[in-house]
């Protein structure tokens, strides 16, 4: 936590009963766990070893997580995040391929006038874009919008902030993503391979110069690939939920880190344990 640049304390006026690195620990644990503030600080009131490794005796009141989640700033989380990706590769390793695709968190919270009156819950989604290494499974980049725009309108900055991050031979995307500006960005900026088939526009031509390539001479050994966002998708969803709890958007997404977070740190632990069977049974023999 500390190579976050995360201070101990908020500010010099903290009562200093818990530190930072303690209450993103808790809520970082509360995401893993998939529980709601007052029922995950019930049970961790009865878990005496994790009060031992954050050496703290008394279990804070819930509240005062929800109120670091509100104070901490996007930053540190981005940061933290960073840090989960970096478990898995030493600092030149390039990823082969990378996969990108969007899906949607709900958030279902409504006023109870307005659910009285209608008899509808009113949600909303917040659209989310991740890539993936396809070889390990590991998130390397997230974005989130308010609102339903455009895949391609997200995949500049995640081609860009995934690529930043750790560096991939190719990059892999449905036919939403289909636009020369994203091809050239792959090629021409990034130095990648892009594979993305073309959308079906009941037309002979075909404009742009990769587009056309991906015409003629689409891969479709690689493509496949692709299908395994999906599957992240569906376990980020199935083990810590597709809802989001928050109802101001600036929480929302740093409930969508946090979900990122523990899921690399999920897929870290699988890793572990595999590790540690495979040294078990070479040891028996």
């Amino acid at each position: 936590m500390k190579s976050t640049h995360l201070k101990p304390y908020s500010c010099k006026y903290s009562k200093k009963t818990y530190t930072q690195y303690q209450l993103l620990v808790l809520v970082l644990f509360k995401d893993f766990r998939n529980q709601h503030y007052r029922e995950f600080i019930e049970d961790v009131g009865d878990m005496e070893q994790v009060r031992d490794i954050l050496n703290h005796s008394i279990v804070p009141h819930f509240t005062t997580l929800q109120k670091f989640l509100c104070r901490i700033k996007s930053l540190y989380l981005r940061l933290t995040f960073k840090k989960t990706v970096n478990l898995f590769y030493s600092t030149d390793d390039t990823l082969p391929i990378t996969a990108i695709d969007s899906s949607g968190f709900t958030s279902g919270y409504c006023s109870h006038y307005f659910s009285e009156r209608t008899g509808k819950i009113r949600k909303h989604f917040l659209k989310t874009s991740i890539s993936v290494d396809t070889e390990q499974q590991v998130i390397t980049g997230f974005v989130a919008s308010k609102s339903r725009v455009h895949d391609t309108r997200h995949a500049e900055k995640l081609l860009r902030q995934c690529h930043n991050l750790r560096k991939s031979d190719c990059y892999v995307m449905d036919r939403g993503y289909d636009s020369e500006a994203i091809h050239r960005l792959i090629r021409e900026i990034l130095h990648a391979n892009s594979v993305i088939p073309l959308r079906s526009w009941n037309a002979d031509f075909v404009g742009g110069t990769y587009r056309q390539e991906m015409a003629t001479r689409f891969n479709d050994i690689i493509y496949p690939r692709r299908q395994l966002v999906e599957n992240k998708f569906s376990v980020l969803k199935r083990k810590f939920s597709g809802d989001l709890r928050a109802r101001k958007f600036l929480i929302q997404t740093k409930e969508i880190a946090g979900k990122m977070i523990v899921c690399n740190l999920h897929r870290f632990l699988q890793f572990l344990i595999v590790e540690v069977f495979y040294s078990a049974d070479i040891s028996q023999h």
